[in-house]
């Protein structure tokens, strides 16, 4: 376990009242009520899909405007209100001090992660930050996005490990040929894969990596 691949939301921060104080801008924007459901159990898909969900809105151009909308909102103010999950920092330092290399594939836009990792003084860990308009045309999805990243930099797939929070993530991984391990501070995996696992918090990551190499 050597290249340590983490997803961004509900694994490294917490960004569930920014995205929900912004959901509910985009609705009013478009004359609709604010969501009445909790966001969690939808936090990781692109955002158009949380939207799609929470308004019921299928037409295309409403769709557009709903995401204008959040982005508007979510782009000055709604990113301020994410923040880190505890001890997040000491285990990124215990990483980066023991060797691992460190990543994160986002389905966030590039705009806002940049400014959340550098608010949160997060960029510093990074080798690399993928987001899905990291490249044009964007990401499909995030497996797409970890199959050109351990594709692109020559990883064995063997010393790759994916860290999420939701099944997304260990389906990508699962796509992708890699392991993952869940998170249990995060918005939530119903069902894993093979090959995916629970771990109790960043402890047991980090003994996992001592495992792997005594």
């Amino acid at each position: 376990m050597r290249q340590i691949i983490f997803d961004l939301d509900g694994t490294l921060v917490d960004s569930l009242p920014g995205i929900a104080w912004s959901v509910d801008a985009a609705l009013r924007s478009c004359g609709m009520a604010p969501a009445d459901r909790d966001l969690a159990p939808l936090i990781g898909p692109p955002v158009r899909d949380i939207l799609a969900t929470v308004s019921g809105a299928t037409d295309a151009a409403l769709l557009d405007r709903l995401e204008r909308g959040f982005r508007a909102s979510y782009d000055s103010e709604g990113w301020r209100r994410t923040a880190c999950h505890a001890g997040v920092h000491e285990m990124l330092r215990r990483l980066s001090a023991s060797g691992e290399r460190l990543w994160l594939v986002t389905n966030k836009p590039r705009l806002a992660t940049d400014r959340i990792l550098r608010e949160l003084k997060l960029a510093g860990f990074f080798r690399e930050t993928v987001c899905r308009d990291s490249r044009m045309p964007v990401f499909a999805c995030k497996a797409e996005m970890l199959r050109d990243l351990v594709q692109r930099r020559g990883m064995d797939r063997e010393e790759c490990l994916m860290v999420g929070d939701t099944a997304e993530d260990a389906h990508a991984a699962e796509a992708a040929g890699i392991a993952c391990v869940i998170v249990p501070h995060g918005y939530g995996a119903p069902a894993l894969p093979p090959g995916c696992r629970r771990i109790e918090g960043w402890q047991e990551l980090q003994e996992m990596r001592s495992e792997v190499t005594v």
